[in-house]
């Protein structure tokens, strides 16, 4: 069967004025126009193919990657708004539709949403959504506290920055677990450090107990080699003083020069700490 959506492996079947015809092993074709034919190639040749509907809604295979597949999350551009919904530039000739009511809120041209990718089972066509949460799942959780994640930064409310777990689950990091720049659509790493009774998860973007001491104080070390031995930086810094200055909770910060002491690579004096 070709996956709408996906790529897909096909044998070039014949060549015709408008493309090459490629099939499968169930004997379904599609076809492969003339501007994405390669320059060099056999028939019986097996080519790695996206397909999607064209302009007249007929399934077609392209050579362009795509930004965003079928059943994944990305953040992508509104390029038009019409009277039939919000279309994005997914990087292929015809935009990707998210009709009005697959919009969390009225989506605006040039700006950036995070969107899921399907098959409109009704339309049987390829269209995105905003409103996110439909398609993660915390009932069936795959998940367990201290694994590290993949992260998807969706949006930001009151308690901090609603995220999506590896492609599947919801979750939140805490606005006092953030001590870098975050904004829509980041990918980045992140470790599970709880799971509530209801099956809502709380996300570190840093591993959880002393796995995050050793990364940090060598943090600490390469600032204080880099600024010529000294940090004024002691245990009565302030909170806000350290994140903004190394990225790091206080408390992560206290357990890491405490290392970095233990080891004898620093001392710690009222004024802030020294290389040894």
């Amino acid at each position: 069967m070709i996956e709408l959506g996906n790529y897909n492996t096909l044998e070039i079947l014949r060549d015709t004025s408008v493309g090459l015809f490629l099939g499968d092993e169930e004997g379904n074709d599609v076809l492969l126009p003339n501007k994405y034919v390669p320059e060099i190639y056999e028939i019986g040749d097996k080519l790695t193919v996206f397909c999607y509907l064209d302009f007249d809604e007929r399934p077609v295979v392209t050579s362009l990657t795509p930004y965003i597949f079928r059943n994944t999350f990305k953040l992508l551009k509104v390029v038009e708004v019409n009277n039939i919904g919000a279309f994005l530039d997914w990087g292929l000739e015809k935009h990707l539709l998210v009709p009005f009511r697959e919009q969390r809120e009225r989506m605006q041209e040039g700006q950036w949403y995070v969107v899921y990718c399907y098959l409109d089972e009704k339309s049987f066509r390829l269209v995105a959504s905003n409103k996110l949460d439909k398609f993660l799942d915390n009932e069936e959780l795959t998940i367990e506290v201290n694994e590290e994640v993949d992260l998807i930064v969706t949006r930001q409310n009151d308690l901090g920055w609603d995220v999506i777990i590896n492609n599947k689950h919801k979750g939140l990091v805490y606005s006092d677990q953030v001590f870098k720049k975050v904004a829509v659509g980041d990918v980045i790493k992140g470790y599970i450090k709880h799971i509530r009774p209801d099956n809502k998860i709380d996300v570190n973007l840093k591993p959880i107990g002393y796995e995050s001491i050793e990364p940090a104080a060598n943090v600490i070390y390469a600032r204080l080699q880099k600024e010529g031995g000294y940090l004024n930086l002691h245990d009565k810094s302030s909170p806000d003083e350290i994140t903004a200055k190394l990225q790091m909770s206080k408390k992560v910060f206290k357990k890491s020069i405490g290392t970095l002491y233990k080891d004898r690579k620093i001392t710690i004096k009222p004024d802030g700490i020294y290389l040894l």
